[in-house]
Formats: structure tokens, C-alpha cells, sequence
């Protein structure tokens, strides 16, 4: 069984991939995380779960989420990260969240994909051609990574250094706690009143008033509300005024024409 959560695409991709090449059952936690829903799961096969990365780590939200869900069934489990390059100590955590249940832990893979966060300059936006070949490459890393789920094997990445965990451990909650705030966002007067953003915030930290958006006291910065508004109304402060909006579905192409290369060979 694969479990994802993913903002703008990406960790979908990942997860849909995966559960294609294995043949196995796909599932998104977006709305039991939203609804509190801790219905224990059940599978004969290895659990597989796909996660973005945000701030060197699992979101907290989907952390706290898993920590008190119920797995039943296969005792192993493998974790997929996704990032714009670097997943700190999320295997870690990972590893350590799943010992304590019981499972057996069977590693973890990071993959590099396209960034998504648009609220902060501190990193370029990525050029078409840069997004593009992030997912070609993303694409055939999971043969190799399917190969050794399928084999009952363990998945390996890098070792986390203990200076990062000294840093992060302590470092993450704070930041969310300071910096993660939904204060600069807001919509432009093309927003027609769809309410996506609303539907797909896993915080359900956004409400429709007057047919606009209104965010809350919450907010995990995932992008969710400004990568899939349909017409690009979204915005985080002067920041993201001039940036292109990523979300995967943009780029569904690349996929579409890999596929058919490799149904062709």
C-alpha cells in the first residue's frame, strides 16, 4: 500500500509511479488528515509511504498525523522523500517514528524533483529545460528504487550527520512556529470563488468569504493554494509577483512522452 501527501504534485507523481510499476493500491491522506480520520489501515503488502520534505524534515503535520495512525497487516515499511535537493534528517525521523510502532524499517529514497516553494528568494526559480530533466531524472530513479521494494530489499541513501540532527532537531519546530505564517498571502481580484484552495489545504486553514479566500492561524507553507489555483490568483506578499506558479500537472508531458518511449522499446 502507498500513502502520500503532496501539495503541487510532485509526491503524487512519485506515489502513483510507484504503485503502477508494483501494481499495488495508491492512496492520498489529504482528506484524513483533514478530517481527523485515524481509521486503522490494513495491507498484505509493504507499507511504501511518499512525503515531501519541508524545512530538512517530514511536514509536521503529516508527522503528527502517522504517528497516530494504525498500521495493520505487513510489518514493513518504506519512505520516498521528495525534495528541490536536500531531506535532512527525515529518514531519521522516519525510521525512529516507525521503530517505536513495531514495523520493520526498510530505509528510505530521496528523490530531487522541482521546487515548488515560491514564498522565498533565497533559492532561482528553475528554468523549463532545468524542471524538465529533475523529472526525467525522478523518473528512471524509480526503476532502481521499484526494483528493490520488489526484491524485499533496503533502500539507501545518504548517512545523516549528527550535526544536522543538533541543528534540525531543535531548529524546525521553531522555525514553523515563526516563519511558517499565512499573514502575506492573499488573492488578486481575478479569483473567481472556486474554493480549491480551500479544499485542499490540509490544515484547513482557509475559508471562502465574500467568494475569496481567507487564511487563518495556520499554514504549513506547502503551496498547495497558490500552485493549483486555476487562474493563478494566489499570491505570498511581492514575492511570488513576478514568479512562475509550479505545479506538476504543468509538466505532465514529460511523463506522457517517457511512457510512451518506454511502451515503445
Amino acid at each position: 500500500m502507498i500513502l502520500y501527501f503532496s501539495a503541487t504534485g510532485n509526491t503524487e507523481f512519485v506515489a502513483k509511479e510507484v504503485a503502477k510499476r508494483l501494481n499495488d493500491e495508491c492512496i492520498n491522506i489529504l482528506n484524513r488528515v483533514r478530517e481527523h480520520d485515524y481509521t486503522p489501515l490494513y495491507s498484505e503488502k509493504p507499507y511504501i509511504i511518499c512525503a515531501p520534505v519541508y524545512v530538512c524534515e517530514m511536514p509536521m503535520f503529516m508527522a503528527n498525523y502517522l504517528k497516530k495512525l494504525k498500521f495493520t497487516g505487513n510489518k514493513d515499511i518504506y519512505f520516498i522523500f521528495t525534495s528541490g535537493g536536500y531531506c535532512g534528517i527525515s529518514g531519521l525521523l522516519a525510521k525512529w517514528m516507525f521503530i517505536k510502532k513495531g514495523k520493520r524499517y526498510k530505509g528510505h529514497a530521496e528523490v530531487k524533483l522541482p521546487r515548488n516553494y515560491v514564498a522565498n528568494d533565497s533559492y532561482p526559480m528553475l528554468t523549463i529545460e532545468e524542471i524538465e530533466n529533475r523529472i526525467i531524472n525522478a523518473y528512471h530513479q524509480l526503476d532502481e528504487i521499484v526494483h528493490t521494494i520488489e526484491s524485499g530489499g533496503r533502500l539507501e541513501a545518504r548517512k545523516v550527520k549528527l550535526w544536522e540532527i543538533l541543528v534540525t532537531v531543535p531548529f524546525t519546530p521553531l522555525w514553523c512556529k515563526l516563519k511558517l505564517k499565512a499573514d502575506d498571502f492573499y488573492a488578486k481580484d481575478v479569483c473567481v470563488g472556486c474554493g480549491k484552495c480551500a479544499k485542499l489545504c490540509p490544515l484547513n486553514n482557509i475559508t471562502i468569504k465574500d467568494k475569496k479566500p481567507v487564511w487563518g492561524d495556520h499554514c504549513t507553507h506547502c503551496m498547495a493554494c497558490i500552485g493549483n489555483c486555476p487562474v493563478e490568483a494566489i499570491h505570498y506578499g511581492m514575492i511570488t509577483q513576478k514568479k512562475r506558479q509550479y505545479n506538476f500537472g504543468k509538466y505532465k508531458y514529460v511523463i506522457d512522452n517517457l511512457h510512451t518511449d518506454r511502451e515503445g522499446d
